[in-house]
């Protein structure tokens, strides 16, 4: 195909749109932005419809521009084009644009250890639970409709390709909430008035994690909910931690409990 180089081409305006995430719902696509992220469609088998490069990002990763290549559109375009199209400052040389999701598939009913988030509002935090849950062993996550957009660009990126494999689902949390009580598993949620502290509990046994919105933490009813309270305790003067630092202790200690748990 030939090099685009203009700004004003229409293809490219269309795609500057998926920057907003009105437009990504209304023309069904997303941004996969990076090398990365990329490789790790590829490996995942995710559909891809068009990959914008640069030459000098062809000339660097030509397997990879050929494994593209046999699933999707290439378009060589010039490095001011491709920065005009990716979200990021100083993007690596490719963006290929992929249809959403029609579904998720979401974690398995009766799981061993998993995450309920509610009114998670940072795509940073979002992709990096993600990309941690995955890491840990985690059956997946539920996540609430008020939440951040789980194919934001950020999210995607910060899942580290995690986001093609992670069983994740959006609902209401407090129905889901008492779905999972009802089926006898363990839900925790954090509370800095809790007297408990995380590596106190039986984590061995089906568990799934309560984290809440940054500012404001779960709501009262979803804390209602919770089979019991524990805390990460605080240095004095620090309010709270960032809500994908909690997650990642809870989901280690988790991990930790049960590695410990099989050795014997």
């Amino acid at each position: 195909m030939p090099l685009l180089t203009s700004l004003q081409n229409p293809t490219v305006k269309q795609l500057r749109q998926l920057q907003q995430g009105r437009q990504r719902r209304r023309q069904g696509l997303i941004l996969l932005e990076g090398t990365h992220l990329i490789e790790e469609a590829v490996a995942a088998d995710y559909p891809l419809s068009l990959v914008c490069y640069t030459q000098a990002w062809r000339d660097r990763y030509p397997h990879l521009w050929q494994q593209a290549a046999q699933r999707a559109t290439m378009q060589p375009v010039a490095a001011e084009v491709l920065k005009s199209i990716a979200s990021t400052a100083s993007p690596d040389g490719v963006v290929a644009i992929a249809p959403r999701r029609a579904d998720y598939h979401p974690p398995p009913a009766q799981p061993s250890l998993a995450i309920l988030l509610e009114t998670l509002q940072d795509p940073g935090n979002l992709g990096t639970i993600i990309r941690t849950a995955a890491a840990a062993g985690s059956d997946g996550l539920w996540l609430s409709p008020d939440s951040v957009e789980l194919e934001h660009p950020k999210v995607l990126r910060a899942s580290a390709g995690q986001w093609f494999r992670l069983p994740m689902a959006i609902v209401e949390p407090r129905s889901q909430g008492r779905l999972l009580r009802a089926q006898g598993l363990q839900l925790v949620a954090t509370s800095p008035e809790a007297e408990t502290h995380y590596w106190e509990l039986d984590l061995s046994r089906p568990t799934v994690f309560l984290i809440g919105n940054e500012g404001n933490g779960l709501t009262a009813e979803l804390i209602q909910l919770a089979t019991v309270s524990t805390r990460i305790p605080l240095a004095l003067g620090v309010e709270s931690l960032n809500a994908a630092i909690a997650a990642a202790l809870l989901l280690y200690e988790a991990r930790r409990q049960r590695f410990q748990a099989s050795s014997r």
